[in-house]
């Protein structure tokens, strides 16, 4: 997927201050890059997309024409008068070749490094005790040596061995110094890689497990339940009229209501309720051992919680009312793909919203 460094420069050649001749960029192709980027800078907030990486890689591609697919994508999307939301974005990109290979090889190499840390931190141990054992027989010699020195002719000579003995002694304590240095860098680094996977695993709005996370344990739990002949659900929840909350108080205002949904529905997480946020305004739930009835019964408790509260913008005073969700349930069923009941519960989601809001539809 090509970004904004990809575009073609052309222009006359200039000189740096070191003397070095440097492609300078010619007033058409500035004037392009500002356009795509106003562009992009729309499009972004039309649509009530969010600002990150992902995102603004694919609106590039497909407004700069330079992903063919990507633009056909989305000019067939905005013929058709159908909504360009996050939630159709995240499916967009989430099907592109190019992404899906970068992130699986972000997930290969940061495996991979993991192993090499672990291989690197087992070496440099081996070679600590290898160190420990030859320093302690060559010390044992150097001192049997020196006791049985004797007379001149053999002084020298035997000198000459203690001397030798003693450097290997010394070296051997300079190795043992930098393989222990070595050993707590490579623990610093597993430790840094284990922080930030699981920091790649938040959302750092609201705290919860992002999608990443989200689809990782789908499949996990979704294989557990099938192999034990449990129940297993996800709900797919969705805050109601987001986008006016948004235009009325502020985007900063709208980041604070989805901290409160995100906080009522975390407060009701147990060993059978994992929560995420899957995105945008939309959360996502897995009933573990629950069948759709009860996890229906469940999340309208939470529902019900989330909707006797009045609000309050602390930033503002001003009050931003009730604010509810809606949500649609589904149970995973053997013999579907993983994704299927996501797919039925966001479904079911928008007979929710469609019936009125603040409510939730099992299917």
């Amino acid at each position: 997927m090509a970004t904004l460094s990809n575009l073609q420069l052309d222009g006359e050649d200039d000189q740096s201050s070191d003397g070095i001749k440097q492609p300078s960029t010619s007033p058409r192709v500035l004037e392009a890059r500002l356009d795509l980027l106003a562009r992009i800078s729309q499009f972004t907030t039309r649509h009530d997309l969010e600002v990150n990486a992902m995102n603004l890689s694919a609106i590039c591609g497909a407004l700069s024409g330079s992903n063919a697919q990507l633009a056909e994508i989305f000019a067939k999307r905005e013929m058709s008068g159908q909504p360009i939301d996050q939630r159709w974005l995240d499916e967009v990109i989430r099907q592109d070749p190019e992404v899906t290979s970068r992130l699986g090889e972000i997930e290969k190499l940061m495996d991979q490094l993991e192993y090499a840390l672990i291989r690197f931190g087992q070496t440099a141990k081996s070679a600590k005790d290898e160190s420990g054992e030859y320093r302690g027989a060559i010390d044992a010699n150097v001192k049997s040596i020196a006791k049985v020195q004797r007379g001149e002719d053999a002084a020298g000579e035997i000198s000459r061995v203690v001397d030798l003995s003693r450097s290997v002694i010394e070296r051997i304590e300079q190795v043992e110094a930098a393989m222990e240095k070595s050993q707590f860098e490579a623990d610093q680094l597993r430790e840094n890689l284990a922080k930030a996977r699981m920091e790649a695993d938040i959302d750092h709005l609201t705290g919860l497990p992002n999608r990443r996370a989200f689809e990782r344990r789908l499949v996990t739990a979704t294989e557990r339940a099938l192999a034990q002949n449990e129940p297993l659900c996800v709900g797919f929840c969705d805050v109601d009229n987001f986008k006016q909350i948004n235009d009325r108080h502020g985007h900063d205002a709208g980041d604070r209501i989805l901290c409160a949904i995100a906080n009522t529905l975390s407060a009701n997480a147990d060993d059978q309720c994992f929560v995420a946020r899957h995105g945008g305004e939309e959360f996502v739930v897995l009933f573990y051992g629950l069948d759709k009835d009860a996890a229906y019964l469940k999340l309208d408790r939470i529902r019900r919680a989330q909707a006797a509260k009045l609000l309050m913008d602390q930033e503002t005073g001003r009050p931003f009312g009730k604010v509810t969700f809606s949500a649609g349930i589904a149970q995973v069923e053997e013999g579907t793909d993983t994704r299927a009941a996501l797919a039925r519960a966001d479904r079911a989601l928008y007979d929710a919203k469609a019936a009125g809001r603040n409510r939730i539809t099992a299917v």
